[in-house]
């Protein structure tokens, strides 16, 4: 199975690329690992809730029918690293193509996508911008694979 880590725009800070850059290399030395970057929707307006129905329609459009949703969502279930590598491990096993990963835009997920979404996962009961959480769940997806080959990155 193929993982993917999708995101709305591009990642506007230097330090934030060159962080996923690292763990990014490194996950592909595990499994088959892509970053997809969904281009910002362009909309004259600031109202979220157009924003994020645009958005969706985006996200919606590029997923394939046996393609395993995961939203990287602030009310998502919240796994201990070690829990993420068991549930890692256990989607790995299942069938389909493809598990992906979204990180939302700046206002969340349109209902649609909530409702095409099998799972919801979230890094913390604090808030993140959806810049940092690309960085964060990478190097998360990074170490739940060190634990799967009980390598030293680790340290419980």
């Amino acid at each position: 199975m193929k993982i993917e880590l999708w995101a709305i725009g591009k990642t506007s800070e230097k330090y934030l690329e060159e962080g996923i850059a690292i763990f990014e290399k490194r996950l592909k030395n595990y499994l088959p690992f892509a970053w997809i970057i969904l281009p910002d929707v362009k909309l004259k307006t600031t109202d979220g809730n157009l924003l994020k129905k645009e958005e969706g329609k985006l996200i919606l459009s590029k997923l394939q029918a046996d393609d395993y949703l995961v939203l990287l969502d602030e009310n998502g279930k919240q796994l201990t690293s070690m829990e993420l590598a068991q549930w890692t491990e256990r989607r790995l096993a299942s069938s389909g193509r493809r598990l992906v990963f979204l990180v939302g835009g700046a206002f969340g997920f349109a209902p649609e996508v909530y409702a095409r979404a099998q799972e919801q996962l979230s890094l913390s009961k604090m808030t993140f911008s959806h810049q940092m959480v690309r960085l964060f769940f990478t190097e998360q997806l990074y170490r739940a694979m060190t634990i799967l080959r009980n390598e030293p990155y680790h340290n419980p």
